[in-house]
């Protein structure tokens, strides 16, 4: 009988509002977490395994070999890292590194705009549902008059807001991640 009398306090039109502010909230923190799992998943696909050494300027294999820096591919924007060929065709887990006679490559580009450009574009679409879940709650702010449903679409305001403040202010301070490319170009 409370729960009743509690949902009777609510407008139908606060409660869906609320309701939908907060699935659009949860889909926005969805992609972020996705759109985090995904680069680090790509970054480990991509490397397998290997550590580099900013210092040395040279990615280590599992078993400690270094790739060292080849070449600057200009034609495909990129730095290659090669080990050698000897020391891979000798080596016991070859087969689950390379197939290649000429050693294992690890190809890193100059500027990731595809992979910076993806974590935009996520980031962007979580910035709009947080956007829109913001303009919702304040119309049903500025609809609904009773105190119980204004705390409630304030609560998920603020909520939302405090989301979004914070999306925006990580899209500021990297709006695309050229660390890599920076790193690169200072030590070539």
């Amino acid at each position: 009988m409370i729960s009743v009398l509690m949902i009777s306090a609510f407008h139908l039109e606060a409660v869906l509002a609320i309701a939908y502010a907060l699935v659009l909230i949860i889909i926005s923190a969805a992609l972020e977490w996705l759109a985090k799992l995904s680069h680090k998943r790509a970054d480990r696909y991509h490397t397998g395994g290997f550590r580099f050494d900013r210092d040395r300027d040279a990615w280590e294999c599992p078993v400690g070999i270094a790739l060292l820096r080849a070449e600057i591919d200009q034609e495909r924007q990129a730095v290659v890292y090669r080990a050698p060929a000897h020391t891979c065709n000798s080596c016991p887990i070859k087969s689950r590194c390379t197939h290649s006679d000429h050693g294992r490559e690890i190809v890193v580009p100059l500027d990731p705009w595809i992979r910076s450009a993806s974590v935009r574009l996520q980031r962007g679409i979580s910035l709009v549902l947080l956007a829109l879940a913001c303009f919702i709650l304040v119309l049903e702010l500025f609809r609904h008059w009773h105190a119980a449903e204004r705390s409630m679409l304030a609560i998920v305001l603020v909520t939302a807001l405090f989301r979004f403040i914070k999306l925006l202010g990580e899209v500021r301070s990297r709006p695309i991640q050229f660390e890599d490319r920076t790193d690169i170009m200072a030590r070539l």
